[in-house]
Formats: structure tokens, sequence, C-alpha cells
């Protein structure tokens, strides 16, 4: 069977439902809940069992020769956490009992990095390298801290037989709504177009880049799942990888799609950057795919305007948006 960390969010459990659509139900969801509405992400899943975070190292001493592979998609994401002992003990130590168990099983391991551990972007957007990278917060250095941690072992000859992980960029898409202050631009767009007739955008602070166009590689959650699915089933393929569509847009670019994608007229309303965010606000993201189309994945992304299309007619407007 196949254990999914993290399975009760968006990637988890969109990556879930990724496999369900590859006739795979032979799998053990693990989560942490506490959103009181997040158990409505697995109401269309096929899964064997559920467990709690706590519950898992428990049951992993009784596992051994039953678990195919573990997706570890369990963390803290807040990039606004600043509490370094939640971040050691969720993102750090417990990914590394995970590599361990399955390197000392034979166990492939798949975990989410971020490509908050860029940084500002200064040296570019490379998976072939994680040197010299640093982190604008300190969610995206304990991503860093681990593939850093990862690279150490692999280099010591201490690894699971196939391993990844995986440089998530700006993903959106059904199954967020648990995420709050966390959730994708778009979701906040169509709440805030929905409820008040506009859609509210930073300004831009740094010369050269005007209001609205601050760019990132959004990826829609459908097609982040199936690049990491494709991994599962390529058991050759090893190492970090982007996970993004290649081309940046603006933010502007998503607005419009989310505004125009409900059938209205697009209102835009300029707003200043939040303290908490100054000096630690990416103004462009994105991701360099050489490596990954290199390794044999050729599946196209959809496009911003088609995604943006899908995730607000076909989930946000509807009575259950749930995938």
């Amino acid at each position: 069977m196949i254990v999914i960390t993290g399975g009760g969010g968006m990637i988890g459990s969109m990556v879930a439902w990724r496999l369900n659509v590859l006739g795979r139900d032979d799998l053990v969801i693990v989560d942490s809940m506490t959103h009181p509405e997040q158990w409505q992400n697995l109401c269309h899943r096929r899964y064997a069992n559920y467990f709690d975070k706590n519950e898992l190292p428990s049951w992993l001493e009784h596992a051994a020769g039953q678990v195919n592979a573990i997706v570890h998609m369990g963390a803290i994401s807040a990039t606004t956490e600043q509490d370094w002992g939640r971040l050691l003990d969720h993102n750090i130590r417990h990914s590394q009992f995970l590599w361990s168990w399955c390197a000392d099983r034979g166990v492939p391991f798949f975990y989410a990095s971020s490509a908050a551990t860029y940084g500002s972007g200064d040296q570019g957007y490379d998976d072939a390298s994680i040197e010299n990278l640093r982190p604008l917060n300190a969610y995206g250095y304990s991503k860093h801290f681990f593939d850093q941690w990862v690279m150490r072992q692999v280099e010591a000859g201490y690894a699971p037989p196939q391993w990844a992980g995986f440089k998530f960029f700006n993903v959106y898409g059904p199954n967020e709504y648990h995420k709050q202050r966390m959730a994708s631009v778009a979701f906040h767009s169509f709440n805030q177009f929905r409820d008040n007739g506009t859609v509210k955008l930073f300004r831009s602070r740094r010369e050269g880049i005007a209001d609205g166009m601050q760019s990132r590689d959004f990826i829609h959650v459908k097609d982040a799942a199936a690049v990491l699915c494709w991994f599962i089933e390529h058991e050759r393929v090893s190492g970090i990888y982007n996970i993004g569509t290649g081309q940046a847009r603006s933010f502007l670019d998503l607005a419009t799609a989310v505004m125009t994608g409900t059938g209205r007229e697009p209102h835009i309303t300029w707003i200043d950057m939040p303290e908490d965010l100054e000096g630690k606000y990416q103004y462009f993201t994105e991701a360099r795919i050489d490596r990954l189309r290199a390794a044999g994945y050729t599946d196209p992304f959809l496009p911003l305007e088609d995604g943006v299309r899908d995730y607000v007619q076909n989930y946000l407007m509807q009575p259950d948006p749930y995938c």
C-alpha cells in the first residue's frame, strides 16, 4: 500500500485523487487535521485506513512488507510560522524519521520541499543544485535544511531505493479551503470578488515592476499530483525536482482569469503590502523544469486561464467544491 502523510491536505488529498483515478485504493491516509471542515477533503477518496500523525510511528513498526511507498506531504506550510521548535519537529525531525524508515526497509520515499527554499530568487530557480540558497523565512529554511540533509544521506550511501523531493511552486485548485490565509491567491480572489465585487492586489514596492505585475509560477493542483504519481510509477527516477509549469504569470493575470471565470466584469483594488511580508516577499518565481522533462515527464501543464476556469466553474461555484 501507499502511505500519504498530510493526506487530508490540499496536495495530499489530490495525490490520493490521482491514485484513485489510476485505479489504486490501497492507500493509508495520515494527517493531524485541525480545521473543522478539513475532513471533507477525504469525502470523495477511496482508501484503506486513516491514522493520526502521532499514531504513524507505532503503526509503521509492524508495517514492514506492507508499504510500497511513503508520500510525505505533511508539514507546517505557513510561510509566516515563526516558532522554530514547531518547524523543527514537524518539517525536519518527522521527515528524517520517515526517510530513515524507508532507507532501512527499502521503501521508496517522496516528500514535499518548496520553492520557498529559493528565497528572493537572486540565485535563480534551477533544481540542479541546492547550494547557496537563502530562504526568506523560517518555513523556507526548514525545507532547505531537510533538502541539504537528504543530499548528505545520499552522498553517504544511506537512501531509499527511490526517492524524490518536490519543490512545489504556487499550487492552486480544489481542496485548499482549510488553509485560510495560506490558501492560493486564486481562492482569495474568488471570495473577494464574490463578496465585494473587486479583488485586492498588492501595490509593488520594487522599481521596474508595475502594480499587479509581481509574478509566480502558478500550477494547478491536478498537474502537481500528476507529476508526483508519475514518479511513483517510474522507479528509476530519483532527485530533487521543481514542480511548476515553467512559465511565470502575473497576479493581475491570475485575478483577471478568476473574475472572468465567474462571468462578470473584472475590477481591481490596489492595497499596500502587509508589514510582516516586507522583505520576505518574492516578486518573481519561475520553475526551471528542464530536469523534469529530461527525466521523462512529458505531459503538458494546464495554461493559467484553463486551470483557473476549471477551479472556479467546476469547484468554487458548485454546491460541493471538493474534488
